[in-house]
């Protein structure tokens, strides 16, 4: 098992801050006694929050302080030119001069992607950064990707989207040709506009492996590994699916609860709709990769809790482990170079 892994929390970032990150932690390093995790924010309210969870003195757990935060409502400009101070911006900081191996943060996604940018900057030949996620599938899960990072798009960035996302299932899933579609408005050639057909004749023309365009249901079907669109429309569909989730949830509470009997039905289909709840709990998937940068930053929802702030913090570990930005960085070199002799 590999030793020395460093993660960099923003202890100060989302809508709990130290009420989630330090139990998170704490529970993490249980699992990992080989990580070491970095607390990001006020000294002072951390080292009060460790004492009331009785981890004062565990050795994993290291407070480095920062003297300010940045709000969920702030704007990104606002962040990066007066929070040079913040949490946020101090964990990316830790990264960047190589104290850390990775930051996580549940803080204002806008200014995580600004900040991350300017501190990290971007790999060579990637020209902007997405945001990447595993979503469930009746399979497993599919990657996807732009989840709002960049609202327009074009084909060459589709199609760095696309060799990132393959990188990153090869590397977290040990799946060495994962397959990639791209998000379209049916599956013949004919259909979809001139990016997205342009994006599917780059990718198709690469060794990745391309299987076609993916329609809306296709994300949950799991027969694509990756798929591939630009952050306007991968934002809805992420935002459209979390709502029919909550919709569902919402719907088989109620019959449950309607009368005696559906309340004794509850009862015996317990295990299966435990067993439900948990294949489709969203925490469970908590940890969305911003992948393109020189160094590994991951975005966990602003309203997690314990449970799903601290498998942000293990999305990071993995990528670690992986290196999934060098991986990015030499596809991409060896690519570049292929296409030259072409």
């Amino acid at each position: 098992m590999s030793k020395g892994i460093t993660i960099a929390l923003d202890a100060m970032g989302g809508d709990f801050g130290p009420e989630v990150v330090i139990p998170a932690a704490v529970s993490v390093l249980a699992q990992h006694p080989e990580v070491t995790l970095l607390l990001v924010g006020d000294k002072t309210l951390l080292s009060a929050g460790l004492e009331a969870a009785g981890a004062s003195n565990n050795p994993g757990l290291k407070i480095h302080h920062a003297s300010q935060q940045v709000e969920m409502d702030e704007l990104p400009s606002s962040a990066l030119r007066n929070k040079k101070d913040s949490s946020m911006r101090v964990a990316l900081n830790l990264v960047k001069e190589g104290t850390a191996d990775a930051c996580v943060s549940a803080g204002n996604t806008g200014a995580l992607m600004a900040t991350s940018r300017f501190v990290l900057k971007m790999l060579p030949g990637i020209t902007r950064p997405a945001i990447c996620t595993a979503l469930p599938s009746t399979k497993t899960h599919t990657w996807m990707l732009d989840l709002g990072a960049n609202v327009e798009c074009d084909a060459e960035h589709l199609f760095q989207f696309a060799l990132m996302g393959s990188v990153l299932a090869a590397a977290v899933d040990g799946n060495k040709r994962p397959t990639i579609g791209v998000l379209n408005i049916g599956e013949e050639e004919i259909k979809g506009n001139e990016q997205v057909k342009e994006a599917a004749r780059l990718i198709s023309e690469s060794d990745l492996n391309y299987k076609g365009y993916a329609e809306g249901d296709d994300i949950y079907k799991g027969d694509f590994d990756v798929i591939v669109c630009d952050g306007f429309v991968g934002n809805i569909a992420l935002k459209t699916s979390e709502g029919v989730a909550k919709m569902i949830a919402g719907f088989i509470r109620k019959e449950f609860t309607r009368n005696p009997l559906t309340k004794l039905s509850a009862l015996l289909a317990m295990p299966v709709l435990k067993a439900f709840r948990r294949s489709i709990d969203p925490r469970r998937y908590n940890g969305a990769s911003l992948l393109g940068l020189r160094g590994i930053v991951i975005k966990s929802h602003g309203g997690a809790d314990a449970l799903a702030f601290g498998n942000a913090i293990k999305v990071a570990v993995l990528e670690v482990r992986e290196g999934v930005p060098h991986r990015i960085s030499d596809y991409l070199q060896t690519y570049q170079e292929n296409r030259k002799v072409i």
